[in-house]
């Protein structure tokens, strides 16, 4: 009877144990993609299939966003589908900085997707790296058959008294800039590399006969990138990404990308720096050309748009896709591959 008792008191006490909790999984990067087309594998890419196909994503984490997280536990790589749009990308970079499942202290954050590129600086396919976000929502919109004849676009910075006003206010949530010294690095690492190109591609790069930079092979560059939920197409809206860029970066910077989600990934990202759960000195922006922002001489803006809107139609997609993970998987395959440098020197800051 005694041992009875005994046994059921130890059964009882161990009961109320709790059951030890691994501690966070430690991440090295994180790669942020936005969209994906359809499954994870097996079908038409979108951002994330090719890190899954080729990565040893083997964890699968759920996750309250867009899509469920994938996690390489040998490489400490962790690749998460934000969902397309502002909302959607800062909302779930704050949930993934904010869960306790993951040491996220020290890891790289590689944000990479497909953007429309300026025909002005390079052909589709390319891939360029950013050293400054600035956010083309943010403003005034006069609809153009109100504008005063004086103002060459409806659409001006908040606060201001139109287009470009020289008595600018500071940016709030306008303009952010990388590490110049990471970004830089980043394309030293990689400005060499060969993006396979599509047979299908050059015929399109070949009807920009007045941009001799969208013709040729795609290339790896740096440039600056614009980011807005509505997809602006056109060469009068792409004479206002221009010269929006340049107003806010005084002239540095030169749009050559335009998506719609990065000014929101990185505001969430400088608020967890701010409470020590990210390092956004440790920030990398990689956009891929999937499409111009603008029309060729033989379309109208609204052809040109037309043709791309339904089932992504964009015309360098396919090889917008492989050059991001290409150039992507270079920089991540460095940073894992000698942790032992960059785990505690950043390129651009410790390293000056």
């Amino acid at each position: 009877m005694k041992l009875t008792l005994t046994l059921l008191l130890i059964i009882m006490i161990s009961s109320c144990v709790k059951t030890p909790v691994d501690g966070p999984l430690p991440v090295r990067v994180v790669v942020v993609t936005m969209f994906e087309i359809g499954d994870d594998t097996g079908d038409r890419a979108g951002e994330f299939q090719l890190w899954k196909e080729r990565r040893n994503l083997t964890k699968v984490l759920p996750f309250h966003g867009w899509r469920d997280l994938h996690y390489d536990p040998v490489d400490e790589l962790l690749v998460i589908v934000t969902g397309i749009g502002t909302a959607r990308s800062a909302s779930a970079v704050m949930a993934l900085g904010m869960d306790d499942r993951f040491d996220l202290s020290k890891a790289y954050w590689l944000v990479v997707g497909i953007a429309g590129i300026d025909p002005k600086d390079a052909p589709v396919g390319s891939a360029v790296w950013a050293e400054y976000l600035v956010d083309g929502d943010l403003g005034h919109h006069i609809d153009a058959r109100e504008i005063p004849e004086e103002w060459p676009f409806g659409y001006f910075p908040r606060y201001t008294m139109g287009p470009f006003d020289p008595d600018r206010p500071e940016p709030t949530g306008e303009l952010y800039r990388l590490n110049s010294g990471l970004a830089e690095w980043a394309f030293q690492l990689t400005k060499d590399i060969e993006i396979p190109d599509d047979p299908s591609v050059p015929q399109e790069r070949a009807l920009y006969t007045e941009h001799p930079n969208a013709q040729g092979k795609p290339v790896v560059l740096k440039g600056d990138h614009i980011a807005a939920l509505t997809f602006w197409h056109g060469e009068l809206l792409n004479d206002w990404a221009n010269q929006l860029v340049e107003y806010w970066t005084d002239g540095k910077g030169n749009m050559v990308t335009s998506g719609m989600e990065d000014t929101g990934t990185y505001l969430s990202l400088t608020w967890l720096d701010k409470i020590e759960r990210v390092d956004k000195d440790r920030v990398m922006v990689l956009r891929t050309g999937s499409n111009y922002t603008m029309q060729p001489p033989s379309r109208t803006a609204a052809e040109n748009l037309l043709k791309e809107t339904k089932g992504y139609k964009y015309a360098g997609l396919e090889v917008a896709v492989e050059a991001g993970y290409k150039v992507g998987s270079r920089v991540v395959d460095e940073v894992v591959s000698n942790w032992h440098i960059y785990e505690t020197s950043v390129p651009g800051v410790d390293s000056e």
